[in-house]
């Protein structure tokens, strides 16, 4: 490798820029630049070649075209151990360029602006910068690339340290983070330019853009014989489990992960303070009171067998008397918007439970979340990628209801039914949910068929089930799970209703003097 003697830097982010030329500058570095950053560098004391003066070629179109010439990236491609190279790079009067610094035009950052018209995004495509990070990332060999401001500290460090050279490993490594940024960049752009925004139908782009960086290569996967890690979604909105502190516990496996989200997702579901169990990703009891430790006290009574080495959802701060009642069983994970110190010191005596903070005030729920649904949701299948919206929470079901049956559900029955009908939305279908007042007494998932996931809710209650509400995830095709329900005494029914027998749903309901109201949507939840 040899030493470096000149460098190239073009920049739109300025951050950490000054230092890190003054670095260069230290070590006899000659300093290429264009523009904007030639002139922060000149401002700042440190000498610069304006790229114009050194390929002989002013910049023109309004700074299109600066940095698009064979002196350039003859500079930055040519092979410094082959012969060839270095004759002909002699000829044409070309320099060896060894290092690149150059991050792009703000286009994902201009487009975030509900004003920016299209010509503006138009001009924040950047091309010399693209061409420049991948005439640097195809020769790293010979060439370092500098992409990212967090980088420039450690690359001067080794120039300053290894004779003003920096390792093959390393640039390597900065050139696969080049060419990561161009494929975003790209990948930006083409999503922005491809999207028709005239017609909800046709508002998914031809092509995925997809971003996401590993956060840990997992132990294995869903089962011990497969592989399996961990991404995080670049640029994504709102609180995740990609994103959450953990305090506490052994690292997280592939089904942890999984049953955090899906305990996450349904315990912020709410805005009183809820508690939510989950086990193989399905709940098993949900419940929501004035107190966090009531509300998981009666989550947990729900199916206490069932919550026995669960992973554990809830919407508040968690207190150390809510610690302590979890803490008395066995329990996988705990994720929660933020822990009272006594109760994070009390936890942590639990050599193996995993503690996870999203980070969030304590009162913030799904409804408070701004962005919470932005983006899509994604199942891989093999050969490709099924693709939607994801599922917004029920606020809106909620607000529609229509009363179908004779009688008139009372202000507990309505009650209990809106808070069945949130916790139906997180239940693998066919889903039936039994609730009295805020907390779930016995949870049918996953069934083949309705009529039997209303038999499983039935078998899964601990307690009796008159007075109990019913919510179901999608319409009833036959009569036979209200008449099911009826047995055990439930009052009341929650579910979307379009079943070609709504008729005879109904007169169900009315016989066994049921009430029932209607969403008009169904949530179903498939995988």
């Amino acid at each position: 490798m040899e030493k470096l003697e000149k460098a190239l830097i073009s920049v739109s982010d300025k951050a950490g820029i000054v230092d890190l030329a003054q670095g260069l500058h230290n070590l006899g570095v000659e300093i290429y630049s264009t523009g904007g950053t030639a002139q922060t560098l000149r401002s700042a004391g440190i000498p610069v070649t304006d790229v114009a003066s050194y390929t002989e070629s002013p910049e023109i179109l309004d700074g299109r075209v600066k940095t698009l010439h064979p002196r350039v990236h003859g500079g930055i491609l040519g092979k410094a151990n082959n012969l060839k190279h270095l004759g002909e790079m002699k000829q044409h009067k070309i320099s060896q360029i060894g290092l690149v610094v150059v991050n792009l035009y703000p286009f994902e950052k201009a487009i975030a602006r509900p004003e920016c018209s299209i010509d503006e995004a138009i001009e924040n495509i950047d091309i010399g910068g693209v061409a420049l990070l991948r005439s640097a990332g195809k020769n790293h060999a010979f060439v370092t690339v500098l992409v990212d401001p967090d980088d420039y500290r450690a690359v001067m460090e080794e120039l300053q340290n290894d004779g003003k050279q920096v390792s093959t490993e390393t640039r390597r490594r900065l050139a696969i983070k080049a060419f990561q940024h161009t494929a975003h960049y790209d990948s930006v752009i083409t999503n922005y330019l491809d999207r028709d925004t005239s017609t909800k139908e046709n508002n998914f782009p031809t092509f995925l853009p997809v971003r996401f960086e590993k956060l840990n290569t997992l132990r294995y996967g869903e089962n011990m014989h497969q592989q399996g890690a961990f991404y995080r979604e670049m640029g994504a909105a709102g609180p995740s489990i990609a994103t959450a502190t953990q305090h506490h516990g052994k690292a997280m496996s592939f089904n942890n992960v999984l049953d955090a989200n899906a305990a996450m997702e349904l315990a912020l579901e709410f805005a009183e303070p809820a508690a939510a169990i989950i086990k193989h990703v399905n709940p098993c009891g949900v419940a929501v009171n004035g107190r966090l430790v009531d509300a998981f006290i009666s989550a947990r009574d729900t199916d206490p067998l069932s919550a026995f080495g669960g992973v554990i959802g809830l919407n508040r701060s968690v207190d150390l008397e809510t610690a302590k009642e979890i803490t008395s069983n066995f329990v996988e994970v705990i994720v929660a918007p933020g822990f009272h110190d006594d109760a994070l010191a009390h936890l942590k005596q639990k050599r193996d439970l995993r503690v996870l903070d999203l980070g969030l005030e304590t009162s913030t729920t799904t409804a408070s979340i701004q962005g919470w649904s932005l983006g899509v949701d994604v199942k891989r299948v093999k050969g490709g990628l099924l693709i939607q919206e994801f599922d917004p929470a029920v606020d809106e079901d909620l607000k529609h209801l229509k009363i179908v049956s004779q009688r008139t559900p009372t202000d507990d029955e309505l009650s209990a039914l809106r808070f069945a009908w949130r916790v139906t939305k997180h239940v693998r279908s066919n889903a039936i949910v039994y609730a009295k007042g805020t907390k779930t007494i016995g949870i049918g998932a996953g069934q083949m068929s309705r009529v039997d996931s209303v038999q499983l809710a039935g078998k899964k209650a601990l307690r009796s089930l008159k007075g109990t509400v019913m919510a179901s995830d999608a319409f009833f095709p036959f009569r036979d799970g209200i008449d099911e329900a009826a047995k055990g005494g439930i009052t009341a029914v929650i579910q979307p209703g379009g079943s070609l027998r709504d008729d005879e749903v109904i007169q169900s309901v009315n016989e066994h003097d049921m009430a029932m109201v209607l969403t008009g949507v169904r949530h179903f939840r498939h995988a």
